[in-house]
């Protein structure tokens, strides 16, 4: 039987016709009276937690469930929880949290010329790996030559598309597949030539013309927009990755990719007490390196704002969000760093940078999303530090500015 018969009224057969009463005063009918139930008419299935309740009540009135019972939830809770872990977050053996390479990789000087102008870009807006390609997009003018998809997290955890058309294309908002006309990005990859079963990530560069996946890989994706496509950026004097600076961003990579920027995911997605210790010690020991550092620094390698800043925003903005709940990383909040708040600010008072930031994607995407760390799916009440209002307070980093006190007009203008 459907769900749908179960909650269509049942086809009754038809009653025989009333016969004519009658008119003997012995054989007068009484009045007759129909008492509906208002349970009985309803169509509507009955309330599981309701009757969980009544059961609950039945079985041991107002005292807690039996301690048999609580056990037997554990184990099978647990144990469940751990199979969506192992599918959501592959671990090594000591269950710490191990991130899958991306497939597709690619370098500015692999992509030829012919196919630069046929580029899409997909991202998620909850995602701090796809926030970076947005950001160097937007810092280098190249919204126009690379169009975008915006993809949202479904309620399995995949990146489906909406079909609610966006009037305004520079506003980034989930809506629907602009290059494709898929329901789900799934459905993006697997139209390559040759298919694909991977994991369906974002960010992810399409070339339209070849229906082929030009790369999936983050790092890869902000090199090629911050130097490979300046015949097609607006700014293209603007450089991220200056050959001066190069080693430096290299180490600072080094230091927060580990640490910071999956150093987050290692606490959330830690599957045992030794792997979170182990993650969470490390995580703030970067956070108070970089914050000892940028008390004389106004960014990472001096003066110039580097796609090291960057990708280190990109969790910073996220960190009291939904880091600091959700994946456990309670030590302080980034609010309590004056340095490491200050050095968030001044990247987000760059216009381009402050319109890629989608505070409510941010929170649904995790909150809503990560079943197996938030079963109930309640979102947390958005934290002070994080409002827009505080993150445009001053925040007189220019000061430490040591041959331009206003830096940032490079990226504004």
């Amino acid at each position: 039987m459907s769900c749908t018969s179960l909650l269509s009224p049942p086809n009754l057969p038809t009653p025989p016709p009333l016969k004519e009463p009658s008119t003997a005063k012995w054989a007068k009918p009484k009045p007759i009276t129909c008492h509906v139930s208002t349970k009985m008419s309803s169509n509507q299935p009955p309330d599981p937690t309701s009757l969980l309740s009544s059961a609950a009540k039945l079985l041991w009135g107002p005292s807690l469930p039996p301690g048999l019972l609580i056990s037997t939830v554990r184990t099978a809770w647990n144990s469940t929880w751990r199979i969506m872990m192992s599918q959501l977050a592959p671990s090594d053996p000591t269950l710490a949290y191990t991130r899958p390479p991306s497939k597709f990789r690619a370098t500015p000087n692999q992509i030829p010329r012919q196919a630069q102008t046929s580029l899409h870009l997909y991202v998620g807006l909850p995602c701090p790996w796809a926030h970076r390609t947005l950001i160097v997009r937007a810092l280098k003018g190249l919204n126009d030559a690379v169009p975008v998809s915006i993809a949202a997290p479904g309620q399995d955890g995949s990146w489906q598309f909406s079909s609610t058309l966006i009037p305004d294309p520079n506003t980034l908002v989930p809506g629907p597949d602009n290059a494709n006309g898929f329901k789900t990005l799934k459905e993006v990859y697997k139209s390559r030539a040759g298919g694909y079963d991977g994991r369906s990530t974002v960010p992810m560069l399409w070339d339209v013309k070849k229906r082929e996946v030009v790369c999936n890989e983050s790092y890869d994706i902000i090199q090629l927009f911050n130097s490979g496509l300046n015949e097609l950026a607006r700014k293209p004097g603007l450089d991220l990755s200056p050959p001066p600076l190069k080693q430096k961003i290299e180490t600072w990579n080094s230091i927060i990719y580990p640490n910071v920027n999956n150093g987050v995911y290692r606490c959330g997605f830690a599957q045992s007490q030794q792997a979170y210790d182990t993650a969470v010690n490390e995580l703030f020991d970067a956070l108070d390196m970089v914050e000892d550092h940028l008390g004389s620094s106004r960014f990472l390698c001096g003066d110039d704002l580097t796609l090291a800043d960057v990708c280190l925003f990109t969790t910073l903005i996220r960190f009291d969000l939904v880091y600091n709940v959700l994946f456990k990383c309670t030590k302080k909040k980034l609010i309590e760093y004056p340095n490491l708040h200050a050095f968030m600010r001044d990247i987000y008072q760059i216009p381009e940078v402050a319109e890629t930031c989608n505070f409510t994607s941010i929170m649904e995407g995790y909150y809503k999303t990560l079943f197996p760390l938030n079963p109930g799916g309640i979102q947390p009440v958005m934290p002070s530090g994080s409002e827009h209002e505080i993150l445009c307070r001053p925040h007189n980093r220019d000061s430490l500015s040591v041959k331009d006190k206003s830096a940032a007009a490079l990226y504004i203008s």
